[in-house]
């Protein structure tokens, strides 16, 4: 029965106009044709575009989209089935200024042009424990979005992973990063930040806080600096 479900979803994902699914040989090693282009061919407008890589379900990337309908918000994941959930959703409430990308991040600078993006959500990715080149706050990830981050752009990364808050912190000081703020327990540390940090919550996220899990955040803008675009 779940297989059937799947492949129902698969289907239908299909006939979302805001769902783009790229083949890998769009992607590898070459410039997909969105590149640079995902105001006007996608939105139709000059907004300001925000990432949310590894967004799951897009839950986190419609309720953003939500409060802010002046910005264009993408959510990035390889799970079509995930996807499915929000491009649906999307579509049924004519939410325009949202669109999902079903890509492997490891592509993500295949398409996406230099300073065509103003800020990229990390929401509880996996921290991968043992691979720490795999984290999307390694050096090879955040070299890549240096690619297309605008300079004055933002990374967020809010996860339930010490692991993952204590390793980005550690590669923002060492690859010469600007640091803004950053909690290791943003519901019980008493700090003021952004509103939608706390505010807007996932799925695993009320999952986390439900077994008693500090939630942490970071927030900082990247340094430009001269970087080849690695897949």
């Amino acid at each position: 029965m779940r297989g059937k479900d799947k492949l129902r979803k698969f289907r239908e994902n299909l006939t979302f106009s805001n769902l783009i699914q790229p083949q890998t040989e769009q992607v590898l090693r070459k410039d997909h044709q969105l590149k640079g282009n995902w105001g006007k061919e996608i939105f139709g407008n000059d907004h300001p575009i925000i990432l949310e890589l590894g967004c799951g379900k897009g839950d986190y990337t419609i309720a953003l989209a939500k409060r802010h309908p002046e910005k264009n918000y993408i959510g990035v994941d390889i799970k079509g089935a995930r996807l499915w959930k929000g491009a649906k959703y999307a579509t049924e409430n004519q939410m325009k200024n949202v669109a999902f990308l079903r890509t492997r991040i490891e592509f993500i600078d295949s398409l996406f042009g230099k300073d065509e993006v103003s800020e990229i959500w990390l929401t509880f990715s996996d921290p991968q424990p043992h691979k720490p080149r795999k984290r999307l706050s390694s050096p090879l990830f955040l070299n890549r979005y240096r690619n297309f981050l605008k300079a004055d752009g933002l990374m967020h990364l809010k996860t339930d992973s010490i692991l993952l808050h204590e390793y980005t912190l550690e590669t923002i000081a060492s690859e010469g990063d600007e640091l803004l703020f950053a909690d290791n327990d943003i519901y019980n540390s008493g700090r003021e930040m952004e509103t939608e940090v706390k505010e807007v919550q996932t799925f695993y996220e009320q999952m986390f806080l439900a077994k008693g899990m500090p939630i942490t955040y970071i927030l900082w803008r990247l340094k430009a600096k001269e970087v080849k675009a690695s897949l």
